[in-house]
């Protein structure tokens, strides 16, 4: 049985995850359109610049994320005299965190199912006289459904197991932005906290493995649509 505070970090965690995933998904679905369908000079660096948190230290991640965004940030500072918002050290923080990381799987994921939409289609439904956003939303959108639905999960999953970048920009604090990854660190740095520490190891590990399998079976779903 979890206790009280377990079941804390278990809500939090999962309540990060999901408002993660609703965050990055416009970005995600926008910029993964823009870079399939359009070649300008530049892309290449462009692309590479947005997969960046997928290769950097999430630590470093967390870093720069608390020079821009922190209190005295460059834009933290404005967020914070101007309109009286702190996202640092909150469990905004931790939703930010997580979605700077994880936003090149879904990116890639989505990317790469639009690349694989033949245009010809699109096309097709242009000169039948459908709109750019009609054609977008009944063709493209729907077409590459799996891809979308496998970035979601597959970022959901990784806010789960996402350390680095959190505990530097929204610090280990207790029932705040303590979320699995933090609570296990600090359980397993408790006397005699390896029994939470293992209880949410295994809660972790289910819920990571239940979001790939989902998204296995989403893949497979929907390609047979």
């Amino acid at each position: 049985m979890l206790t009280t505070e377990e079941w804390d970090i278990l809500t939090l965690s999962l309540r990060v995850g999901l408002l993660c995933v609703a965050i990055s998904l416009p970005f995600g679905i926008a910029l993964g359109w823009f870079l399939a369908r359009h070649h300008f000079r530049g892309k290449i660096l462009f692309d590479s610049i947005l997969h960046l948190p997928l290769v950097l230290p999430p630590v470093v991640t967390g870093y720069v994320l608390l020079i821009l965004l922190g209190r005295r940030g460059i834009l933290g500072e404005i967020l914070n005299d101007w309109f009286g918002i702190q996202l640092a050290f909150t469990w905004y923080a931790a939703v930010l965190a997580s979605a700077v990381v994880g936003f090149p799987l879904l990116l890639r994921a989505i990317r790469l199912a639009i690349e694989n939409i033949d245009p010809k289609l699109e096309h097709a439904a242009r000169t039948l006289g459908a709109s750019p956003l009609h054609v977008f939303i009944t063709v493209t959108m729907r077409l590459a459904m799996p891809g979308i639905w496998v970035g979601a999960l597959l970022t959901f999953a990784r806010s789960l197991g996402e350390f680095g970048a959190t505990i530097t920009f929204a610090a280990n604090i207790a029932g705040e932005t303590r979320t699995l990854p933090l609570a296990i660190y600090t359980f397993l740095n408790q006397p005699s906290g390896e029994d939470p520490a293992m209880r949410l190891v295994i809660i972790s590990a289910l819920i990571s493995l239940g979001a790939l399998i989902a998204s296995e079976w989403v893949t497979r779903r929907l390609s047979k649509v």
